[in-house]
């Protein structure tokens, strides 16, 4: 589970965080930490649409991969 200062870190440096969800990277989020609470996470995707998502996932630190 995140810690609450890993996703303060997250918000205040304003980066990109990647969340893994399973082992496929093509599942991966990449986003912007908005808000959280004891369960959840808020992130703004790339193209500004909202996402919820359990604080149970793997948040590191998002860099953009090119294909």
């Amino acid at each position: 589970m995140v810690t609450e200062e890993m996703l303060q870190q997250f918000r205040l440096s304003g980066s990109r965080v990647r969340v893994l969800r399973d082992a496929d990277p093509a599942n991966d989020i990449l986003g912007i930490v908005v808000a959280w609470d004891e369960e959840t996470v808020l992130l703004r995707k790339i193209n500004r649409k909202l996402v919820k998502l359990s604080r149970e996932y793997r948040y590191e630190a998002g860099t953009v991969e090119k294909a």
